[in-house]
């Protein structure tokens, strides 16, 4: 199945919350079969994850350098 959709940890936040939000889209159209929508659920807690991840790196370095002042 062809999601349109790049898998990558490589990617940046904003990268991986454009990949989110197409899913989120695709899924809200109602035109996909059980399966795919299934697939593109599975996508999403990847690119959720992952943007989840870098939101809570970003805090912890700020933490650091509000804590070095």
């Amino acid at each position: 199945m062809e999601s349109g959709v790049v898998m990558s940890n490589k990617l940046t936040f904003q990268e991986n919350l454009d990949s989110l939000e197409k899913i989120v889209e695709r899924l809200e159209s109602g035109e996909t079969t059980l399966e795919e929508s299934l697939e593109l659920y599975k996508q999403g807690m990847m690119f959720l994850k992952e943007c989840n991840s870098k939101i809570d790196k970003v805090e912890k370095e700020i933490e650091v350098v509000q804590n070095e002042n």
